[in-house]
């Protein structure tokens, strides 16, 4: 697929969350909407992946280590293939598949359970050790939130992937530089990050996180590194809708019914 056809992907994604969060009266537009477009690059264009076939032992695999975001996850699952877009609106009702957070046991697509903040780069660590042991070639793909890496955890993990010589892992940070609390820098501030993942032993590129141009260029760079990779993907929180863009009240907000028509037609409109 060419690249311009992933902008309507991603606002179909955009719409799908909304009525998602909407449906269930909860959830997280704000992180869902800074990462769109990342996974609809990562789904569409970059990983190896046969939804029709979701456990082939050769697909890349993908960990949404900031997992309170899955409403984005569950509709480019959807979309792609992996199960049938009506059972969207079941996010977060009581024997749906679709949970809260993500959960591997009920739902095939997903790699790993998450959404304990700081554990996602553990977990992608100890697959990508597992696939290199095995002699695969697989790549191991895992999204954090920038917030997330306020967890000492994370930096562990860090080390590890370095210390193994796990080149075929990629972590991507959603950097919209919003938290559930405030602005990161004012929460517990994590910069430079360049220079941290850099002494960490990591190649580290910086992207546009909302152009697919970008992103493709930094995937392909990171597929020929022979270090663990980072891409720095500076975002916007709330992406696509005007008035949820850059503020931490819609981390975790349900729109009403008069925010919900503003939000649908200002995304739909971004799409004309």
């Amino acid at each position: 697929m060419k690249i311009q056809g992933l902008t309507p992907i991603a606002g179909r994604v955009r719409l799908d969350v909304l009525e998602m969060i909407r449906a269930a009266g909860s959830g997280h537009p704000g992180g869902s909407f800074s990462a769109v477009e990342i996974l609809v690059e990562l789904y569409w264009k970059i990983m190896r992946i046969r939804p029709e076939e979701p456990y082939w032992e050769d697909r890349d695999r993908f960990i949404l280590s900031k997992g309170h975001a899955c409403p984005a996850l569950y509709s480019v699952l959807a979309r792609r293939g992996y199960f049938n877009p009506a059972e969207l609106l079941t996010f977060r009702k009581f024997n749906s598949r679709l949970q809260g957070h993500p959960d591997m046991s009920k739902l095939s697509g997903l790699d790993a359970s998450t959404g304990s903040l700081g554990q996602g780069l553990s977990l992608a660590c100890g697959i990508s050790h597992g696939i290199r042991l095995n002699s695969r070639g697989s790549r191991v793909y895992c999204l954090l939130g920038d917030g997330e890496l306020q967890e000492g955890n994370v930096w562990e993990a860090a080390m590890t992937a370095s210390h193994y010589d796990l080149k075929h892992l990629t972590a991507i940070v959603d950097r919209n530089r919003v938290q559930l609390d405030g602005h990161v820098s004012d929460v517990m501030e994590i910069e430079p990050l360049v220079d941290k993942w850099l002494a960490f032993g990591w190649d580290v590129i910086v992207a546009d996180g909302h152009s697919f141009v970008s992103l493709e260029k930094a995937f392909e760079h990171c597929e020929e590194t022979e270090f663990p990779s980072v891409i720095i993907a500076n975002t916007v929180k709330g992406k696509g809708v005007s008035f949820m863009e850059n503020t931490c009240l819609w981390h975790g907000r349900c729109p009403d019914e008069k925010e919900y028509e503003a939000a649908v037609e200002e995304i739909r409109g971004g799409l004309s």
